[in-house]
């Protein structure tokens, strides 16, 4: 097999396509058309026909209806998860297979609301913010990309979540109230999930390690733990013992410094009252 051939069977979102085109003129009965997917699947004919061209990304609902209406037990939705992943730099798809593949998750952010737990909108304004020539495909990608990571919540067995925001978060206004009221319901949403807990670090806590950057320790099921560290266009994955260490005893102390999970969620609900 050439390199071009490879590269092409190892694409998962031409794949999608592919299957997806499969699928359709294989479909029990008779063929079905693009127009009969589109209906079907509550989508219009245009979309389906750039899903099969590979032309932008797959709407986020898609792959589900499509596992539903060819009964294919979630293929779409892995090969969905697959092309997702394979569109971030290469730098970030390690970070995002360990995260697929975690079973317990501790996150630290000291300026935004991790992507595991964005709103759509939220997300939006922060690319936007970041990207102001971003062309709207780019965005919707960017969209989907950070949408598709928060499957994991919705998987058989989810991984345990343990996230640590900054007071500040929850103060910074770079979208309209409405959407940051929105943003932060979404956290007590996810803390009321019962493998997930929510606190929020009071400005007033002590200097840490973390303190200048986010960073996310993401633990495998044989108990392996990786660091995840992102800067400016960079993200550095540490798996030194002695650094897993030291990372391990700084995510303790700022679970010990912030608030509880209880009074986290009241300061979350007093700010969105400041919100008008």
């Amino acid at each position: 097999m050439s390199a071009a051939a490879a590269e092409h069977e190892q694409d998962p979102r031409r794949r999608f396509a592919e299957e997806c085109r499969s699928e359709r003129e294989l479909y029990p009965g008779r063929p079905l058309t693009q127009t009969d997917l589109a209906r079907i699947t509550r989508t219009s004919k245009s979309t389906i026909s750039r899903v099969e061209r590979c032309d932008g990304p797959v709407p986020a609902a898609l792959p589900a209806l499509l596992d539903q209406v060819f009964s294919t037990d979630g293929k779409f939705k892995r090969l969905y998860e697959e092309a997702v992943a394979s569109s971030f730099p290469s730098l970030y798809r390690r970070r995002m297979a360990l995260e697929r593949s975690a079973v317990l998750i501790r996150e630290w952010s000291p300026t935004i609301v991790p992507g595991l737990f964005q709103t759509a909108d939220y997300a939006r304004y922060l690319v936007k913010g970041g990207s102001p020539l971003a062309g709207e495909d780019e965005v919707a990608g960017f969209v989907d990309n950070r949408v598709t990571r928060q499957a994991i919540f919705a998987a058989e067995t989810p991984p345990d979540v343990r996230l640590v925001l900054c007071e500040s978060v929850l103060r910074r206004r770079f979208c309209p109230s409405d959407i940051m009221r929105t943003q932060l319901q979404a956290l007590l949403d996810a803390g009321e999930r019962p493998t997930v807990r929510v606190q929020i670090l009071p400005l007033d806590a002590p200097a840490h390690l973390f303190i200048d950057w986010p960073v996310t320790l993401l633990t495998s099921s044989s108990q392996a733990v990786s660091v995840c560290v992102e800067n400016y266009r960079t993200a550095g994955i540490v798996e030194d013992s002695a650094y897993v260490q030291t990372a391990l005893r700084t995510y303790d102390a700022l679970t010990s410094d912030a608030l509880s999970p209880r009074e986290s969620a009241r300061l979350i609900v007093k700010q969105m009252e400041t919100l008008s």
